[in-house]
């Protein structure tokens, strides 16, 4: 069966299911859209990853890459295999460059560890045809210009990042990992990059 190459377009809270994200994929040669919905943690650790932030202590996707280094496995791709009852499947491909394994996931598993990998990530035309959303130009229009969320703080910032010295910046930043506030720490990091 011939692979079908996704991009990761975006990742937004659910409408549908509270506490979960949905996850959008698109391919890379085409209009379609594969949203898949995931927890919230595994949409932590994929932000992190897409975000280049650097927490602590290494999270579990983390751990699994460095565990699997240590045994001089590399992760080849992932592939978003299969759809059952609506239910979506995937596969970690790995090889020790003698012997390739395919290691059975959820597909956001498998996306946390394949962007710590910078590995591709495919799925079948089966799996495509079936889940897949087909952009209109319409709805090309409305991704152009998405829809503005208002986002609750749960405290007023008590200065404006661009306010405060480099030296303050880098304590909020260390306060913010330490607390696993990784929404804050991306904006404090993108304030410290401005200034670069």
């Amino acid at each position: 069966m011939d692979k079908i190459k996704l991009d990761i377009l975006g990742l937004s809270s659910s409408q549908s299911q509270s506490g979960s994200f949905a996850l959008v994929l698109g391919e890379t040669h085409g209009k379609r859209r594969l949203p898949i919905i995931i927890g919230m943690f595994e949409a932590q650790a994929i932000a992190i990853e897409i975000e280049k932030i650097i927490p602590n202590r290494p999270m579990t996707h983390d751990l699994f890459k460095s565990f699997a280094q240590s045994f001089n496995f590399e992760v080849e791709e992932i592939l978003i295999s299969d759809l059952k009852e609506g239910v979506f499947f995937a596969k970690i491909v790995c090889s020790n460059g003698i012997k390739q394994i395919d290691v059975d996931a959820r597909p956001s598993d498998a996306i946390a560890i394949g962007l710590r990998f910078n590995v591709p990530i495919y799925t079948y035309e089966t799996v495509l045809s079936e889940a897949g959303i087909v952009l209109t130009d319409e709805s090309e229009e409305e991704e152009a210009e998405p829809a503005k969320e208002t986002v609750k703080k749960s405290k007023p910032e008590s200065e404006p990042l661009k306010d405060l010295t480099n030296d303050k910046l880098n304590k909020l930043l260390e306060d913010a990992l330490a607390k696993e506030d990784y929404e804050k720490a991306a904006k404090i990091r993108d304030e410290m990059n401005r200034r670069n």
